[in-house]
């Protein structure tokens, strides 16, 4: 008997306790048994012809996700329980009527009707991060003729938080909603974003991914692409603007929220108490941390007059005001939360005009401010190296004259200013001076095509120009610079281990936390994660992934191999951070490197996600909750906000270094 409960309260030490907050998306309603039975025939016809089509090598095979959405959607609902309503079922029946349609007239007729019509289209992508076909929505306007020699304005919409925004309910709404705004002459672009995370982290390169993909298949101006929405969606549009604010005609955000702590002490009456490292992260998606840089994109924010979430416009307006900026802030009167029609007039009057003037992708002068190299660039501007991450970095640039460029900068290592051809306004006959906090460089002069490119790096305190950024060593970059988080925003694998591993209850963890990430991304990211085991992985893998790696050197082999080339080591005995050690039998090790193997690519070590469930119960709480590293002790269960107890995190220097400040 005494066996029998210390071995219950062995494995319930190591169960996990995320099951325990409110789950997001909801549960389902039960499919009754002839629905099912339908559903599952029509999946596997469609099925059947999405195979044919890929093998068919034609042209249209490359059409194949926008079949392929209708499929995805209704196999997610019908697999996962994520039919929310009886009418859902309905829905998802004339998904499949409408995906075979589509695919019976690729493959019978080699035709895409959907591809040049105007009105409301649905269409789809491959990912690059996980493989999974992506949807989006489509206004297309009745101007529209796929042969005109035209390039059209495209406004990208966020939507607000849905929890029940299944794949089958955003394409069975997008199919027939034209959404808040339909410009006239104007491609309007509804972002599906991965569900529901206010368009961060794999929703953010959503975005980009889908633009690509527009791009490719209607003639779109890019200086004159509009970023908006509402509530969740206007939070997205507060981030996007002021991190990528040099991709934009405009951007209009409406209530929404733009950073967390204070969101949420209005919002949720809740007063946060971050880690250390969790508020140096809070630097990544505050938008109030990078309001500088909406110096370089024209911003018209609104809200309801009665709206809580009036806050994010409010936050910002001071942020900007302590930049010396005074925001546009339309504000519907005796308004909740919702446009007041007057209101949506006066936007759309202030937008048309600012879409029509279109983006300067070579202003005179530009103010950028970032706190990491995930957001590294503005314009003709691009920050190539810090000091140090996750303290504020500013560059401000201006071409003084025809001869002369004027750069200050802090906490900036190197950096450079590219202008394409056309846009470089300096003297093609003698070469720049280039002003750099008060140090005069001489810099190659420009180019006979109007283009100029101006390198330059910090070495011992003094300035100079450099031909090329030396790539040669570890260092932190643009791509290449964390935290954990970063390893999921491109193509990433994740390797189960198939050996032993060094201690049983962390075999136990691994397992557990392995589980909690793969159903985690798919429930908050819309994706079925790609894996292996640790003896199928290919050179070709290590080449194109970012790699995963679960369990310890003992259980994965893959881990076994690069373990004597990690900054922390991981014996039979302990993990080895620096200084302090903590037993291998009863923690685990969580962290992201270049990988020793690829250094273009990253390792990441028994982690997805960092953000867990609790988190997803309100979208300002979904940041990045870990560094670079982590030791977990795993006596104590992973619950919905950690993987068990944080012994030990931190960052690693800018040469990827353990060094014994931890980042801080």
């Amino acid at each position: 008997m005494q066996k029998t409960l210390k071995i219950l309260l062995s494995v319930a030490a190591i169960l996990p306790l995320w099951c325990e907050v409110r789950p997001v998306p909801p549960p389902g309603v039960a499919v009754p048994a002839a629905d099912r039975t339908e559903l599952e025939s029509g999946l596997a016809r469609l099925g059947a012809s999405i195979d044919q089509l890929r093998k068919s090598g034609s042209d249209r095979a490359a059409l194949v996700p926008d079949v392929e959405i209708y499929h995805k959607a209704v196999r997610f609902a019908l697999q996962y329980n994520e039919f929310f309503k009886l009418e859902d079922i309905g829905r998802a029946k004339i998904l499949l009527e409408e995906g075979q349609a589509r695919a019976d007239a690729l493959r019978d007729r080699g035709e895409a009707p959907w591809t040049t019509v105007a009105g409301l289209v649905v269409r789809g992508y491959l990912s690059k991060i996980d493989h999974s076909v992506q949807p989006f929505g489509l206004v297309i306007p009745a101007s529209y003729s796929p042969n005109a020699p035209h390039r059209w304005r495209v406004d990208a919409w966020f939507h607000g938080r849905q929890e029940n925004l299944s794949e089958v309910n955003f394409l069975f709404d997008r199919e027939r909603s034209p959404g808040e705004f339909t410009p006239r002459d104007t491609i309007v672009l509804h972002l599906y974003g991965r569900y529901c995370n206010a368009n961060k982290l794999a929703g953010e390169v959503d975005l980009f991914e889908v633009l690509d993909a527009v791009k490719r298949e209607y003639p779109v101006d890019e200086n004159r692409i509009v970023i908006r929405g509402f509530s969740m969606g206007g939070a997205a549009a507060w981030h996007l603007a002021a991190h990528y604010a040099g991709e934009w005609a405009a951007a209009a955000p409406g209530a929404g929220f733009a950073e967390t702590p204070q969101f949420l002490k209005v919002f949720q009456k809740e007063i946060v108490e971050p880690t250390w490292w969790e508020q140096k992260l809070w630097h990544m998606y505050d938008a109030t941390d990078y309001a500088i840089n909406l110096f370089n994109c024209p911003l018209v924010a609104y809200s309801g007059e009665t709206d809580i979430q009036k806050q994010a416009a409010d936050v910002m307006a001071e942020a900007l005001a302590h930049e010396g900026m005074r925001m546009t802030h339309i504000i519907g009167p005796g308004t909740a939360h919702r446009y007041h029609p007057q209101s949506k007039i006066e936007i759309d009057r202030l937008i048309d005009a600012l879409a029509s003037r279109g983006r300067d992708p070579y202003p005179r002068k530009i103010r950028f401010t970032t706190w990491t190299l995930a957001y590294n660039r503005m314009k003709w501007v691009t920050v190539d190296a810090l000091n140090k991450h996750w303290d504020r970095a500013r560059l401000d640039a201006e071409i003084a004259d025809n001869y002369t460029v004027t750069v200050t900068s802090a906490n900036v290592a190197a950096f450079s200013l590219d202008m394409g051809a056309g846009g470089c306004t300096l003297d093609l006959t003698r070469k720049p001076d280039v002003v750099i906090d008060g140090q005069h460089v001489a810099a190659q002069a420009p180019m006979s095509d109007r283009s100029w490119t101006g390198r330059f790096r910090n070495v011992n305190g003094r300035w100079t120009a450099i031909e090329r950024l030396d790539e040669a060593g570890l260092e932190k970059r643009h791509g290449l610079q964390g935290p954990i988080d970063d390893a999921f925003l491109d193509s990433f694998i994740m390797v189960r281990p198939t050996g032993t591993a060094m201690a049983p209850e962390i075999a136990r963890w691994v397992n557990s936390e392995q589980e909690h990430a793969m159903t985690h991304w798919r429930r908050q990211f819309r994706g079925e994660t790609q894996i292996r085991d640790d003896t199928a992985v290919t050179d070709a893998d290590i080449a194109a992934n970012n790699l995963v790696l679960w369990g310890d050197p003992g259980s994965n082999r893959v881990l076994a191999r690069i373990q004597d080339r990690l900054p922390i080591r991981w014996t039979s005995d302990a993990i080895i951070a620096g200084r302090q050690k903590f037993p291998s039998a009863t923690h685990g090790l969580l962290l992201i490197y270049p990988n020793p193997l690829n250094p273009r690519k990253y390792v990441v070590l028994n982690s997805g996600a960092t953000f867990r469930e609790y988190d997803d119960l309100n979208n300002a709480r979904q940041v990045p909750k870990l560094p670079d590293f982590a030791v977990v002790d795993t006596t104590v269960p992973p619950d919905d906000r950690y993987p068990g107890k944080v012994v030990l995190a931190g960052f690693f220097d800018e040469h990827w270094k353990l060094n014994e400040s931890l980042g801080r």
